[in-house]
This record gives structure tokens, sequence and C-alpha cells, in this order.
């Protein structure tokens, strides 16, 4: 199999120890749906994505992060108060002009993903899903003379819908999307194999719809408790559900819809600087630290790209310090860049170019090293290497390298603006000694 090696990994409890590192068993995080993958992985700057939110984004700000976005698309805007009649793009009921919001996001460079929201229209009083869903695809799909927007989503998390109600509701919205561009993909609303949580949708909802749908849709958070803590670990954890459920999906995807893409379009952590109110709704929830958000935002964004998914998207791009469960998600507060901000722009910057190739270590002795090339063509690679749950402590690691690896340098992921950390690392027999903590170091030529 690609990736595997036939080596040892040795560590011993001392801080200072050398470990000698290699590929581990570790946690499954799709190695069979990797060995599986129809396809290369795709390019991280096609891989790595943002949600927002309409009137609020500011693309400027954001262009540093990512190329990709997700948009929350509210149907009830567009078609006001009565659900019979469809609407009259590119203007919504409520005045805002699609046209020029998508617009000025295109204009910046973005890739906008619409995820149509109709969980508050009852599904009664919808008299004509596939009417709206042609004229959107008409007005802004890519045959049409707009195209500004790349690919819709039947939904977000439709709760109030029951699964036969949803699975009404997205059959006669695609075939309208079908009609009015074929060339607009379709993504189906946040799925789940087995037994589902309130959020997503059974597979059975789409059985047997194959052809009106592109790319199936996930939402998996890290959460190592739900409430009222609502507290979320490391993305390596094996005792979570959060790579688990997305390994399933993709299991599923391979044995009924074999080379759909899957995308996992919401994952994320809250970090805020404010305790909860100790008499409040939330008083019992858990957040991260604003550095423990930024590193756990690019380790997940490294694991994710290498399991076979096609796209993931983080939840959120701005928030309010809101000490809440999703109340302080966003990369920035207030509009003001977090560490995780400048991290997901470093990751975007170094390895935009880079598509994952190889598990060099996974998970043995909690140490990870990751394989990228530039275009996943051989002979430029860039290692990133970091420890899954080691705590404040770091130690020295020998990381056993291949003869194409010519590396003079290696940087930690930045926290702040002024920049990735300069480290130090000593080339040997064996490979690059280098120390890793919890924090992703990059290992380039």
């Amino acid at each position: 199999m690609q990736f595997q090696r036939r080596l040892k990994s040795f560590c011993s409890p001392a801080a200072t120890v050398i470990c000698v590192l290699a590929i581990g068993s570790g946690i499954c995080l799709g190695n069979e749906a990797a060995k599986s993958s129809p396809h290369p992985h795709p390019l991280m700057r096609d891989f790595l994505g943002l949600n927002a939110h309409t009137v609020q984004f500011k693309p400027k700000l954001y262009a540093p992060v990512c190329r990709l976005l997700r948009d929350y698309h509210p149907v009830p805007w567009d078609i006001g108060d009565d659900a019979s009649k469809a609407p009259i793009f590119p203007m919504a009921a409520n005045g805002v002009d699609w046209n020029a919001l998508y617009g000025t996001w295109t204009k910046a460079g973005f890739d906008v993903d619409a995820c149509l929201m109709f969980n508050e229209i009852a599904s009664s009083k919808w008299k004509d899903p596939q009417a709206y869903g042609e004229a959107f695809a008409k007005a802004f799909g890519p045959s049409g003379p707009r195209r500004i927007v790349s690919s819709v989503e039947i939904g977000n998390e439709p709760a109030k819908y029951s699964a036969e109600q949803y699975r009404e509701v997205f059959e006669k919205l695609a075939k309208g999307v079908r009609l009015g561009d074929p060339k607009l993909p379709i993504v189906t609303c946040a799925m789940m194999t087995g037994k589902t949580d309130q959020w997503s949708k059974p597979m059975s909802a789409i059985a047997g719809l194959e052809s009106l749908y592109d790319v199936l849709n996930i939402h998996s958070y890290p959460f190592k408790d739900k409430w009222p803590t609502w507290r979320r670990s490391y993305p390596e954890d094996p005792s979570i559900r959060f790579l688990k459920d997305i390994a399933d999906l993709l299991a599923w995807r391979d044995a009924h819809t074999p080379g759909k893409p899957v995308w996992l379009t919401e994952f994320g952590y809250d970090s805020a600087s404010r305790k909860p109110a100790p008499d409040g709704p939330w008083k019992q929830w858990v957040g991260v630290s604003d550095e423990e958000q930024a590193r756990y935002i690019v380790r997940s964004f490294l694991v994710l790209s290498s399991i076979g998914i096609d796209r993931a998207y983080l939840y959120f791009f701005n928030d309010q310090d809101q000490p809440q469960l999703h109340g302080a998600s966003g990369i920035t507060r207030n509009f003001e860049p977090k560490p995780s901000f400048y991290a997901m722009s470093y990751l975007y910057r170094t390895l935009g170019d880079y598509r994952f190739v190889e598990r060099i270590a996974q998970g043995a002795d909690d140490v990870y090293c990751f394989r990228y090339e530039k275009g996943g063509a051989p002979g430029s690679p860039i290692y990133v290497a970091w420890l899954a749950n080691g705590g404040n402590n770091s130690r020295r690691c020998m990381i056993k390298l291949d003869s194409m690896a010519d590396i003079n340098r290696a940087e930690a992921m930045p926290y702040f603006d002024h920049g990735a950390t300069s480290m130090q690392f000593h080339k040997t027999d064996q490979g690059i000694e280098v120390e890793l903590s919890q924090t992703p170091v990059f290992l380039k030529k």
C-alpha cells in the first residue's frame, strides 16, 4: 500500500528523547478511503474553504485565508412572504442584489458555493421549489451571463423537515437546477450514515436520486461531550466521532455512488475571550483557547486533506466573542484577526499549490508527519510534522525521510502577523532531527 513503510517507531517517556518516526497504526484516518480514492487528492487551494454569511462578509479581509467560500443563502430573502412565486433574480425580495454581492466575492478571487437555507419555510407552503431552482440556476450558474455561483446546496441542516419532506423538496429543487443550468453542481444537505442526529438526514432521503446530485455533504464537529459543555477535543482524538463519521460516509459513497466527491462543509472550534455567564443557559459551556483553535484548525485541515474528501469548509469566518456553542468559531473576532486567521493564512500561502501525497507518520507516540508535493509531482516536497496530544510539552524527534527530501528550512506555524518562527533542525544519516510540539512544523526545501 502507498502509505505503508516497513519501519518502526520508538519513543520513551523522557522529554528530551529522540524519536525515529515512521508510519504507525495510530487511529483510522481513512486509510481505506485514501487507498480507494478514484482521483488524486486536491490541491490545498481547492480544498480549504470558509463559511460566510451574505452582507456581513468582507472579501478583502479574508482574501489571504482561502479561495473557497460557502454562503448561507436564505431562500426567504428571495421569495418574501409568498412561497408560491419564483423570485425575480438577481434581486431578492428583501432588496439584496445577489449579482452585486456575489460579484464582489468572485472579483476578489473567491469561488462561491451557495447553500440554500429553507428550514423556516414550511414544506406545505412551498408550492413550486422546481421553479425556484430553475430560476436560481439560470441567474447565477456557470452557463449564464453572471457565472457567480459555482455550486448549490439543497438545504443546510433542514431539521424541521422529515426525511420524506426533504426528499420531496430536494427532488423538485434539484430538477429545477438541472433545467436551469445542467453545469451547476448540486450538493446535498448534511447527510449521515447509520443513526442520524437532528441536524443531518439519512442516506435513504436521497436513495435513487443519484442523477440529481453531484456531491455528498457532511457536517462533523470534534465534540468530546455534547450538552451541556459542548467540549471539543483535538482533531486526531481516537475517542471522538469527528473523523469516524466522515470515514463512514466515504465508505457509503464507495459502495453506492463511487466517484462522487464528498465535502465536509462544517467543522470548527469555539474560542472566546470571555467566560459564560454563571447563571445563564451556557454556564457550563467549554471552549478552547485562541492558540488551541489555531493549531486545531490547521491540523484538522491537514488530517482531512489525507482521508479522501474533496473539500473542507471551516465554520466560521467571524464571531462576536459569544461564549456559547458556535458563538465563538470565527477566525476573526469583531473582524479583528484571531491567531487562527494567521495560522490558516500561512497554511493557504504555504501549501496552496501542494497536495497531500503520503503519511510518513500517523499517530504512533502521538506523532504525525505528512508529505505534500507541489502539483502532486515528485521532487518538491513539503513535510508537516506535529504532536497530536502532547499538552504544552515538546520533544526532539528524528523524522526519517526518503531520498527526495532536500530540507533547508523548518518553520513553526505562526499565531500572529509577524510570520512563521524558524526552527533549528539537524540533518543526519537517519533523517531530520527537529523539536516537535502541538504546533505544526513545516519542513521545506
